[in-house]
């Protein structure tokens, strides 16, 4: 193909044909929640389980299993996370239970934590320091949680907004990964759109490539999803479960209630290793008797096998 003219003055151009192609397996970096290699905003109002959500995700990839027990990851790799309003302690206990509920040894989650008590992505060093540690570590998915706590800028004004989200976007393409910022939304948020409600300048809306939205709906939680290059699934609730403590698909005031099935293969999914039939009983939260029919139905339909170690997909 001829080169198209440049000098050491001029942007780099290069024909259509030439740009990078993407693969149909590698869209998603979690199928149908959030795009391969995508910046984006997960916003909710105050206590509606936004970091349980990013840190939700950031174990899926970081463990290959899937999200909320639904959504897969094709490829999973190294995340990076700096949650503001949490102690380390704090973190560390999220990550532990969320990775009892996939069984998965914490030793060997590669979630890795800045532990800095503060990060300033409006002051140049602290921009540096952020590129330098990605840089080091080379994530798949960077966390940011919350946006609020990373500046002193005006969020309503769009000239101060727009030079973070561009060294994020910039982040975002010179290393390869993708970008989950969580921010806050108005408590009386109006308009058509859940991107709408996102407190401060309508650049955050603009910026992200897939967003996600956390809102109260008749006692639950309702996840709304949004891409900017692919259509989106319909909302669906999720909650937060007990023993231990990790997030969940619900069920909507009028959906129709999840199955026996239903729920043991969402178990199952998470996770990463057999689960024996004492397991699945304790997290189930069912007897033995129907747990029985529930495995031999699935097994005859070939969605479960069964091992000596236990059940798995």
């Amino acid at each position: 193909m001829k080169e198209l003219p440049s000098s050491p003055e001029s942007l780099p151009v290069v024909r259509a044909a030439a740009l990078q192609q993407t693969l149909v397996d590698t869209h998603w970096l979690i199928d149908t929640l959030w795009g391969e290699g995508a910046v984006g905003l997960v916003g909710g109002t105050p206590k509606s389980l936004k970091s349980w959500l990013v840190l939700e995700m950031a174990i899926s990839v970081a463990t290959g299993t899937p999200c909320l027990g639904r959504f897969q990851v094709r490829t999973p790799g190294p995340v990076l996370v700096y949650l503001a309003e949490d102690a380390p302690s704090v973190v560390r206990d999220r990550l532990l239970a969320l990775c009892q509920a996939r069984c998965v040894d914490i030793d060997d989650l590669d979630v890795r934590v800045i532990t800095a008590p503060s990060l300033r992505i409006d002051l140049l060093a602290e921009q540096q320091k952020l590129t330098q540690t990605i840089a080091l570590h080379r994530p798949r998915l960077l966390v940011l949680d919350p946006f609020v706590r990373l500046h002193r800028i005006d969020e309503n004004q769009a000239q101060e907004v727009a030079p973070l989200l561009d060294f994020l976007r910039t982040l975002n393409r010179i290393y390869e990964l993708a970008i989950v910022l969580v921010h806050h939304t108005r408590k009386s948020g109006s308009g058509s759109q859940s991107g709408q409600a996102l407190r401060g300048s309508s650049d955050f809306h603009a910026w992200g490539d897939s967003n996600a939205y956390l809102t109260h709906d008749c006692g639950n939680l309702k996840l709304t999803l949004e891409h900017r290059a692919a259509p989106a699934p319909e909302p669906f609730h999720i909650r937060l479960e007990t023993d231990p403590l990790h997030l969940a698909l619900a069920q909507a005031p009028d959906d129709q209630p999840l199955t026996l099935e239903d729920r043991v293969m969402a178990v199952v999914s998470r996770a990463q290793a057999p689960l024996t039939r004492t397991e699945l009983r304790r997290q189930v939260k069912v007897n033995n008797h129907q747990l029985g029919l529930a495995l031999t139905g699935l097994e005859k339909l070939g969605q479960l096998s069964r091992s000596a170690d236990g059940w798995a997909r």
